[in-house]
């Protein structure tokens, strides 16, 4: 710690940074915001580049998990042509902005409760031309209004994402999919994050196609997404 200031210096000269952070704590909040330390510089705003989709952000408030990058490539892989994806968690449009780039869905419907991210998720829906795709919303995505509107829910959040299950499963359609995201104890997987989607829905009504830890969470806890899919009429 007493060299940080030395070794901000040190990136900045090789690399030509503007900026150097150091993160020194978790993710915190309903907003997922970084505890981060500014070490060299005072602009911290950012365009990352990852697989041609640019994302502007401030990074010194607003979360980007490199550890999620294998789920945003798999999101620019979906096939979802003409569907009505709703992104619940949206962010800065992590799973939003792949999709629509790639796949062309007929509507995104990208929710996101936190202004500042939601105000970066507005400027790269313009930076990357997804406009008349793409529909930033800001606010709780349980006051989305409508039943069975969605053909595709992204569920991209994590610890208690298993709360807005019941809002997923109303938004989407009769065999649509979810893809739901959250974390577990290694030793409870796959148990649990099933038995969550159980009980949030009626019995018989879920399909799990596909469970995948995306990355380590926590020493003994995983981050984990399941492909669901959901038949109403059961």
């Amino acid at each position: 710690e007493k060299y940080e200031s030395e070794i901000a210096r040190a990136y900045a000269s090789v690399l030509g940074l503007k900026a150097v952070l150091r993160e020194v704590g978790p993710i915190q909040g309903e907003y997922r915001m970084p505890t981060m330390k500014v070490l060299l510089g005072s602009d911290t705003v950012a365009v990352h580049v990852e697989n041609r989709i640019l994302y502007k952000l401030d990074v010194s408030d607003i979360m980007f998990s490199s550890g999620n990058q294998e789920e945003r490539l798999r999101m620019a892989g979906l096939r979802c042509e003409s569907e009505t994806v709703v992104d619940m968690f949206a962010g800065i449009g992590y799973f939003s902005l792949p999709l629509a780039v790639y796949q062309k869905p007929r509507r995104v419907i990208a929710c996101e409760i936190n202004p500042k991210a939601h105000g970066y998720l507005v400027e790269n829906v313009r930076l990357n031309k997804v406009g008349s795709i793409v529909e930033p919303v800001l606010g709780d995505n349980r006051d989305l209004p409508g039943d069975a509107i969605a053909d595709r829910v992204i569920m991209g959040y994590v610890k208690t994402t298993h709360e807005f299950l019941p809002t997923a499963l109303r938004l989407v359609k009769d065999g649509g999919m979810i893809h739901y995201h959250d974390t577990c104890p290694n030793n409870l997987l796959p148990e649990q994050p099933l038995q969550r989607l159980q009980d949030a829905a009626r019995p018989g009504t879920v399909q799990v196609l596909r469970t995948k830890a995306i990355k380590s969470y926590a020493p003994g806890v995983s981050h984990v997404v399941l492909d669901v899919r959901v038949l109403k009429s059961s």
